[in-house]
């Protein structure tokens, strides 16, 4: 694991973050890798690693599942593909003891909006293959690591040669049990105490639809895939 920046740090923006976050993936330029982003707000911090590297971006879709009637409580999340996987916060769920049958019928409602994404950024276009591709996965942040997990999990399944994970900022505790997790990890800033993704931002607003398929849109124009 290593850290590049203090823990004063501010990202002006996602982009910033994703300029700092290329720098730091300058040894995986040569490695043939394949971008993949969580979005919507790992889109704009991906999409400048993948320019840097001259790498193709793609999506990982991936769905929190909340709990009931407190839907930011995360007991879970859950990712799409043709063999959905997902993930439970074990220990959440049962002091949360949902009613029976509610996390199948929520992961269900989750699938269908994932479907829905995928539909509208990418259209038409074929998953990547990520078989023997070194794959980096990136987001704007790391907070629980519940989306990111899921997402390693699904990524895992599909064989790559290698997996990095790269965020701009996360918890300590958080990133180190990820790093058990993946190849290599590479985070910018690890700040304890840990308050909030987006203290680190100059500007942390919300990425919308539009943005992430004109970025998708450029990173397929400008990649050599």
């Amino acid at each position: 694991m290593r850290a590049f920046l203090p823990e004063t740090n501010l990202f002006r923006d996602r982009s910033h973050a994703g300029q700092e976050l290329a720098e730091a993936l300058q040894h995986l330029k040569n490695s043939d890798p394949l971008v993949l982003a969580l979005p919507r707000g790992g889109v704009p911090v991906a999409f400048e690693v993948s320019r840097a590297l001259s790498a193709p971006l793609d999506l990982v879709l991936v769905r929190k599942i909340g709990a009931p009637g407190n839907e930011e409580l995360a007991l879970g999340a859950v990712i799409d593909g043709a063999e959905p996987k997902w993930v439970i916060n074990q220990e959440l769920f049962n002091q949360i003891s949902p009613p029976p049958n509610w996390f199948e019928e929520e992961m269900q409602r989750q699938l269908s909006e994932l479907e829905r994404r995928r539909q509208r950024y990418c259209g038409q276009r074929p998953a990547p293959v990520l078989s023997g591709r070194c794959v980096i996965l990136i987001d704007d942040g790391v907070a629980t690591g519940a989306t990111v997990r899921a997402a390693l999990k699904g990524l895992k399944q599909s064989n790559p040669s290698r997996i990095v994970l790269a965020v701009p900022v996360g918890p300590g505790a958080e990133m180190e049990m990820l790093r058990a997790e993946v190849d290599e990890l590479v985070c910018l800033a690890m700040p304890d105490p840990f308050i909030g993704v987006g203290c680190h931002y100059g500007d942390f607003d919300q990425t919308s639809d539009e943005q992430v398929i004109d970025l998708l849109a450029r990173a397929s124009t400008a990649s050599p895939e």
